[in-house]
């Protein structure tokens, strides 16, 4: 019985070796896993939006990247489809009005999208074809529904 304890023994303590090993491999790659999702998540999420002139300027170099675009919506230029729910614009660059960028969005039309003034940052990826396919589109609020306490009190003096 002393031989068979003696080898059993042994067998215990590699098992318990190997049993470090296999925890410490293990959690290597768990940290390695979470690293690489976090870096990727930030490397997608972390874009700043461009200008009109800046895509429009490297728009070889962005053609089916993720990318945020920020620009006035030339209101003119607004098609919308309602049984399809495809809209159609161009966004112009607030610093030269001549910069124009055509935007495609699959949804409803958003109300605010017809007032003259609007802005926008659109969410998508840039085709070859020179349009931007978006995903999300986000309207700014123009600064003019911001109220003018002055009109509203003659106004209320009235």
């Amino acid at each position: 019985m002393a031989e068979s304890s003696t080898i059993l023994r042994g067998a215990v303590t590699t098992s318990k070796a190997n049993n470090r090993v296999k925890f410490i491999i293990g959690g290597v790659v768990i940290v390695a896993l979470i690293a690489y999702l976090i870096v990727s998540s930030i490397s997608n999420a972390g874009a700043y939006y461009r200008e009109v002139g800046e895509v429009l300027a490297q728009q070889a170099t962005l053609v089916d990247k993720n990318l945020r675009v920020n620009g006035d919506i030339i209101t003119e230029s607004i098609t919308y489809d309602a049984a399809t729910l495809d809209l159609n614009f161009k966004i112009a660059d607030p610093a030269d009005p001549g910069k124009q960028l055509a935007i495609h969005f699959h949804g409803v039309q958003p109300d605010q999208i017809t007032r003259e003034g609007t802005s926008a940052i659109i969410e998508g990826t840039l085709g070859p074809n020179g349009v931007v396919e978006a995903n999300n589109l986000l309207l700014k609020c123009p600064s003019r529904y911001e109220e003018n306490y002055d009109e509203i009190k003659v106004e209320a003096i009235k």
